[in-house]
Formats: structure tokens, C-alpha cells, sequence
């Protein structure tokens, strides 16, 4: 006769996705989302998801796996929204078709909604912490608002059963602003679109781009909280230090601060949002990874560009501490150093082989790191937090 444990572990679960950004939104958050979604529902669960709408979606439209809500933009980020506050209509949906566990993914109305209708209803709560937003208001000078931001957020958090958080970092400074019951999450990446064997002989020689030449690129939203001015100081390090190097820098993504660097880097190539099969070839046609933002949580695009076989430069935090060791597989720099950066970004160059070695250790690294293990850790998660158990932070070790 099976164990009461072994049915726990066998039960299909109801569990309730609630978001406010989600794919096709183009975000590392949005992104993360969209795997776990589809990672939970191919292992049988009944996975609901809340969110708001987005173009394309009909105005009224729910169902027993989608419920939708009235998004609010976000200043400074098109595209991007608040969830509009539902508690009513969430209370109502969740007396009639009770969820096992909540996952809430972003601090908003929408899933501070989601948090006060599980509470009253005594639903498990697992929540996300998915972005530095207590460190972007720093990054903005509004200092008042970000201690009322890391405030809000500790409350938020520490309302849930378990805060799921992508690494160790991120952990250790949540910990020092006293959020309680933390656990890891890493992230996973598609080890098969992101891949060497992408790169466009065509796409570089619309670069104006030799194979032996040099593709410095950047991947991200640009936006002042990614501390972009050091792509300029870097890439003019580096032609300076080798004026007899070709090289390019490519700025693959959209945002507020794009007119202001297309004015400060006019020799660079701006190539927009990509996504899919013709972001992975913009990613694999590059040859070194520039990443300068000191505000992620994680960085999903420093997994994509090792996947890519790309040599790396960035700080020693998120992803890249997680990912990188520092002169094996790419490079490293103490966060804020941006001499160490510069520098980095040189030693790469200093030998043909250096470049060469490091990127082949990128891809194989990261062809190790799939969403697979993520899937099924976070699925335990869920679990543990369903039947009361008491989720012990350091029991989950990283990749």
C-alpha cells in the first residue's frame, strides 16, 4: 500500500500562476514565466494563470486555466503594465474552483490582490522575487522611494509561505534586509535555440563584419537602471587598447534610453527587440557578451549568451557569479569596478586563444543548465508548500 508521502508526491496539482508580465512580453521575468507555465502543465498539473491583458487578447475572455484583468501602463517601460487590483473577482473565482497553492510572481495591485484573497481564503502562497525594483528607484535618485519600495516589498513577502529567489547573491542581500523563509530557484536556458551553430556569415557582413573581426554585443532593455554608460566607456577602452582590431558593438533590445545611446555610440548598430530564432542568431553572430548592469536579480541573458558560445564581461553578482569562473569561461569584475570591467573586456583580446578557449567552456557550461531540473525543483517547492512542510532555505544547492 502506497505512503501517504508517496500520494502527496503523485497528486496533480491546481496550482495559480499570478503575473503582470508574461510572453509574449519580451523580459527576462516574462520569459522565466512562460518556461515554468509550460514546465508545470507537461508534468499534468492544472496550472491557472492570472494576468492582464495584452493586445491581441479579446476584451472579455476567461476561463477555467485564464483569467484576465485591466492592466494599467507602466510609466517609463511601453509594453509593460500594472495588473489592475481584483480581489473581489478572485475571491468569487476561487471559492467556486479553489486553487492547491498560488505562485505570485510580481508585487503589484494585481498580486497584492492575489495575496490578501489567498490569505482570507487560507490558500498556500509562494511568491517570486523576480526584480530589483527597491533598486531601481536608487537608480533614479529617489532615495525616499526606495526604502519605502524594500518596506513594501519585506510586508509583501513575508506574507508568504516561501519567497523564491534565483541566487545566491539576491538571497544573501534579501537576508540582510530581514525577508524571511527564502529559497533558491536558479534558472534554466534553451540550450538548443541558444547555440553556436546559429551564427550568420550574412548578419556579419551586415555588421560590416569579417570572421576574424570582433562583435562586442549587448542583449537587454535599455533603461537606466542597467548602467549602460559603461558600454561606451568599455568599447572605447578596447579599440583604444587595440586600434588594430576591427571591432563592432551590436545593441540587440528597446527601451527608454535607446535615442540617448544612438547619440553617445553613433559608430554602434542598434538592432531593436529580436526574439526566437533571430535572437539566437543575433546572440551566436557575436563573439564577446558585454552585460554591465549591477541591478539583476538573475541576468537570463548571460545563460543565453554562454549558450551562444559567447565570451562574457560582466560584474561578479546574479547569474554571472553563479555561472562564470572568472578567466575559465568567461570574465569577471567586482560589481561597481569599472576599471576591473574594462579590463575584463581587454584580457579577452590579448590572445586569439584566450577568446577561443573561453567561449568553447561557455557553451559547454551552459549546455548543462536546462529547464528540466528547474521544473521539477520548483514543482517540489510548490509542493512543500501545499502540505504545511517547513521549506529549509539551504536545502536546495545550485547548479
Amino acid at each position: 500500500m502506497a505512503s501517504a508521502d508517496t500520494e502527496v508526491m503523485t497528486t496533480t496539482l491546481h496550482i495559480t500562476l499570478i503575473t503582470e508580465t508574461f510572453p509574449p512580453e519580451i523580459n527576462g521575468v516574462a520569459n522565466t514565466l512562460g518556461r515554468l507555465f509550460d514546465g508545470l502543465r507537461a508534468r499534468g498539473h492544472q496550472v491557472e494563470l492570472v494576468r492582464p491583458r495584452q493586445g491581441g487578447d479579446p476584451l472579455m475572455g476567461s476561463n477555467d486555466d485564464l483569467l484576465l484583468c485591466r492592466g494599467w501602463p507602466l510609466p517609463g517601460y511601453p509594453g509593460l503594465q500594472w495588473g489592475q487590483s481584483s480581489m473581489h473577482k478572485l475571491l468569487r473565482r476561487w471559492k467556486r474552483h479553489r486553487p492547491d497553492v498560488l505562485y505570485i510572481a510580481t508585487e503589484g495591485p494585481l498580486g497584492l490582490s492575489a495575496l490578501r484573497a489567498a490569505r482570507r481564503l487560507g490558500i498556500s502562497v509562494v511568491s517570486g522575487f523576480h526584480t530589483n525594483f527597491q533598486q531601481y528607484s536608487s537608480q533614479y535618485g529617489l532615495g525616499l522611494l526606495t526604502r519605502l519600495l524594500t518596506h513594501y516589498l519585506r510586508w509583501f513577502h513575508n506574507r508568504s509561505t516561501l519567497t523564491l529567489v534565483p541566487s545566491a547573491s539576491q538571497r544573501l542581500e534579501l537576508e540582510r534586509r530581514s525577508f524571511e523563509r527564502l529559497a533558491l530557484l536558479s534558472r534554466g536556458v534553451d540550450s538548443q535555440l541558444f547555440h553556436p551553430a546559429k551564427r550568420l556569415k550574412p548578419l556579419r557582413e551586415q555588421w560590416g563584419l569579417a570572421e576574424d573581426d570582433i562583435a562586442f554585443i549587448h542583449v537587454g532593455r535599455l533603461a537606466q537602471e542597467k548602467n549602460l554608460g559603461l558600454l561606451k566607456r568599455s568599447f572605447d577602452t578596447l579599440k583604444m587598447t587595440y586600434p588594430q582590431r576591427k571591432m563592432k558593438l551590436i545593441v540587440v533590445g528597446d527601451g527608454p534610453q535607446r535615442s540617448m545611446l544612438e547619440k553617445e555610440l553613433p559608430e554602434a548598430i542598434f538592432c531593436g527587440s529580436q526574439r526566437g530564432e533571430a535572437l539566437a542568431s543575433h546572440y551566436a553572430s557575436g563573439d564577446v557578451f558585454l552585460f554591465p548592469s549591477l541591478t539583476e536579480t538573475f541576468g537570463n541573458v548571460v545563460l543565453e549568451a554562454l549558450a551562444s558560445g559567447l565570451g562574457v564581461v560582466a560584474y561578479d553578482q546574479a547569474a554571472a557569479a553563479q555561472h562564470i569562473r572568472h578567466g575559465y569561461n568567461g570574465v569577471l569584475a567586482m560589481p561597481g569596478d569599472e576599471e576591473a570591467f574594462c579590463d575584463a573586456a581587454c584580457w579577452l583580446l590579448e590572445e586569439r586563444e584566450t577568446l577561443r578557449c573561453v567561449r568553447l567552456n561557455a557553451r559547454q557550461h551552459a549546455s548543462r543548465q536546462g529547464w528540466a531540473a528547474i521544473i521539477e525543483q520548483f514543482e517540489g517547492q510548490l509542493r512543500g508548500a501545499c502540505v504545511g512542510e517547513q521549506v529549509v532555505p539551504d536545502a536546495q544547492t545550485l547548479p
